[in-house]
């Protein structure tokens, strides 16, 4: 990987994984090695957090389009070395928050997918994205479960 293309974005906006029965398989240890330090880097890399989530839905059964988008991740750090989180020390302390849904995304089983995030001024301090427990049966239920969460992350933030 080391001369590989880099990459401008972490997953292509058309990309749909799914469990991909026909495709080949790939060592296990070496996909959920990879999957487990991009989750490591989350927590200074919330530009990637949206991807390394779904690829590691897929780490009992690993596929070859499955490593082709951890390898894309991995082309976009390369490319973008020096993002990160930074805090000045002169920003406000106003909490904002912001949540959003990808209503049915996951065409496995067609549960949404919820993603926040809260802001401190203009820092962000906390972000998130999960796969909603339950079918949601439209965009605004699927918005209503999402809002839900980000609201327990303000009350948890705000003790």
């Amino acid at each position: 990987m080391e001369n590989a293309k880099t990459s401008k974005t972490p997953m292509s906006t058309s990309t749909k994984l799914d469990k991909d029965e026909q495709d080949k398989h790939v060592d296990q240890k070496l996909y959920r090695s990879m999957i487990g330090s991009l989750l490591y880097l989350t927590a200074s890399r919330p530009d990637i957090l949206f991807s390394v989530c779904l690829c590691a839905r897929f780490q009992s059964n690993p596929k070859e389009s499955h490593l082709f988008a951890v390898k894309r991740i991995l082309k976009y750090l390369a490319y973008t070395p020096t993002l990160g989180l930074w805090y000045s020390r002169d920003s406000n302390f106003d909490l904002h928050s912001y949540s959003d849904v990808d209503f049915g995304g996951y065409k496995v089983d067609r549960k949404s997918t919820s993603g926040s995030c809260q802001y401190l001024g203009s820092m962000i301090v906390s972000w998130l994205s999960k796969k909603q427990n339950s079918v949601a049966l439209s965009t605004t239920e699927a918005e209503y479960i999402a809002v839900g969460s980000c609201c327990a992350q303000i009350l948890w933030q705000k003790q």
